[in-house]
């Protein structure tokens, strides 16, 4: 793709990124690597990435809220949304659509109003009906694919940091808020 398409490709994904008044987060594969590490005793245990966990809490100041849905159940994960003060989360819903329309209704936000990040083939039934669908850089082709956006970092490794930090971008507050910092 030449430069001008370049430049119209990211003046739509800005757009987007603008008129997003949620975004909703796969939890394995995109908060994580992906990888399950299981104790003797059956005890789940996941690795979080702390800048992610910093771009969702500098997201959470913004007008963006936030959501997990995750089709594995771990106290885990229930522990980190309430870490990063993520209210919205939704846990063992393998089928994900159902708890998409019911988040999308909990906040009274539509779904072309939605950004979704997934990694995985479960993820497409909500990532087509949303305003911006992301994918992490390691997802599966057909995520990929379907995908309007494409973090360069791979689940788990900063994909959500790029994705909170795009939607501030596109809500005009990246550079203010990044600015915080060296004051």
């Amino acid at each position: 793709m030449g430069t001008d398409g370049t430049m119209k490709h990211l003046q739509d994904i800005l757009e987007r990124a603008a008129r997003t008044r949620l975004v909703i987060f796969d939890v394995d594969g995109v908060l994580t690597d992906g990888s399950l590490f299981l104790g003797d005793d059956g005890q789940e245990y996941k690795a979080f990435n702390s800048r992610d966990g910093h771009g969702i809490a500098m997201l959470r100041r913004t007008p963006v809220q936030i959501a997990i849905i995750t089709g594995r159940r771990s106290r885990v994960v229930e522990h980190r949304m309430a870490d990063l003060g993520v209210q919205h989360v939704y846990q063992g819903r393998r089928d994900k659509l159902p708890a998409f329309r019911e988040v999308l209704e909990t906040l009274g936000v539509g779904s072309e109003q939605t950004a979704y990040v997934g990694d995985d083939v479960v993820d497409l039934p909500v990532m087509v009906r949303v305003g911006l669908a992301v994918a992490v850089q390691d997802a599966h082709p057909l995520v990929k694919r379907h995908a309007h956006w494409i973090t360069a970092s791979p689940g788990g490794r900063g994909a959500a940091r790029e994705v909170c930090e795009l939607l501030m971008e596109g809500h005009g507050v990246l550079e203010e808020t990044l600015a915080e910092y060296t004051r």
